[in-house]
């Protein structure tokens, strides 16, 4: 195996352009450490699509040598992303194919369809709260009142959740991904949320409605229903990456945007659609940094580097929109006219990519014009310097996004 001295995934985020730049300089296959568990991490784009389609790598922990021999235990802080209860992401094949098919159904494009006036109102409702918050030239942070409660409130509609239960689920989601929580209490939460969206499922075994818990649970035309803890699985699973994907594209838009003026205007004017933004965003500054794990059954040459049996492969998709063989030499500019933008790998890609995809760019889609032309001299109140990311290893999630509206 190809040896090289593995290069520490920051968990404070103190960097994340640097470490960027570190990891696209190391690729297209680096190794890496996180939280002091080596990995290997895939940074180039024509690699990670050949190895995301690759049946050699796969999502069961028991494929990873260092859980098989205890070198990696419940205690490690991001154990809960890959060992996650049974659901579409943490399984492969004919099965991934069956937990995986009832959520594609229930995100078809008529649902999304049906879904965008729930959208724009809740958006409106949101910029509601977000003015009140900021009336009288107030500091408001667009983070807390607006583009994190957004995806939230979407998700909780979609899958038929009181909305009463938004600050508590908000909370354990903050808690789960956060690295400054102790790990005995992240443990404690998912066990919290494991009984929460236990009971949800079987209220909804009991009185089905017409939303996703209840298609999740209802078998398909001759088909296998999934059992409770996989329909479980899946819901969780689905809110926490549904939820954080959606909140850091529409703040990363808004921060890019706001910081580039000239491209803000030809957006607003029409000159160039919004998808566009929503494309180049995923692209430069995609909501997810380091996507866990995928583990070889058997070993993986890649050029003159080696993935071992057992070990496991993370894909670094900021880095991956970063390639300049495919978005050229100034990959590293947030630019509307690109041509390429809608290459990114953002969501991933093969049996995998994500289901939720069309649903976090249709919120972006209606929520970043509806933002902007509601509040059209919306500004920092700070230097963007000083916005920080949160302690969070695999998302690129920002602490708060302090405004002024006008």
């Amino acid at each position: 195996m190809t040896q090289t001295c593995p290069f520490a995934i920051d968990p404070m985020v103190g960097d994340l352009a640097g470490e960027t730049a570190h990891l696209r300089a190391a690729g297209p296959v680096a190794r890496i450490e996180l939280l002091g568990v080596p990995a290997w991490t895939i940074t180039e784009h024509s690699v990670a699509r050949q190895l995301l389609v690759d049946p050699r790598l796969i999502k069961d922990i028991n494929g990873w040598s260092l859980w098989n021999s205890g070198v990696v235990t419940r205690q490690w802080p991001l154990i809960g992303m890959i060992d996650a209860g049974r659901s579409m992401f943490t399984v492969d094949g004919a099965e991934h194919r069956r937990l995986r098919i009832k959520t594609t159904q229930a995100l078809s494009p008529r649902r999304l369809a049906e879904l965008r006036p729930t959208i724009e109102r809740l958006t409106a409702e949101l910029l509601e709260d977000l003015s009140a918050a900021g009336d009288g030239g107030a500091v408001v942070d667009l983070k807390e009142v607006f583009a994190y409660p957004l995806p939230m409130r979407v998700v909780s509609e979609l899958m038929g959740v009181d909305r009463a239960d938004h600050p508590m689920l908000l909370d354990w989601y903050k808690a789960f991904f956060s690295l400054l929580t102790p790990q005995d209490e992240r443990l404690r939460v998912i066990d919290e949320m494991d009984v929460y969206y236990t009971d949800l499922v079987r209220k909804k075994t009991a009185e089905p409605t017409d939303d996703l818990t209840s298609a999740l649970i209802l078998a398909a035309d001759g088909g296998e229903p999934l059992t409770e803890e996989e329909v479980v699985g899946n819901l969780k699973a689905l809110v926490a990456a549904g939820h954080e994907t959606t909140v850091g594209l529409i703040l990363n838009a808004v921060r890019a945007l706001l910081t580039r003026p000239e491209q803000l205007d030809k957006v607003r004017s029409g000159d160039i659609e919004w998808k566009q933004a929503v494309e180049e965003t995923l692209r430069w500054d995609s909501p997810v940094t380091h996507l866990l794990m995928r583990f070889a059954t058997e070993d993986i040459t890649i050029g003159d580097t080696v993935i071992e049996k057992g070990e496991g492969v993370v894909m670094s998709y900021r880095a991956i929109g970063r390639d300049t063989a495919v978005h050229g030499e100034d990959s590293d500019e947030f630019d509307l006219t690109r041509s390429t933008s809608n290459r990114h790998m953002t969501f991933g890609h093969g049996p995998h990519i994500c289901p939720g995809a069309a649903l976090s760019r249709l919120e972006a889609g209606i929520a970043l014009p509806a933002l902007f032309n509601r509040f059209p001299n919306l500004r920092l109140a700070v230097p963007v310097e000083e916005i920080r990311n949160l302690p969070v290893l695999t998302q690129n999630d920002l602490a708060s996004f302090p405004v002024y509206l006008a």
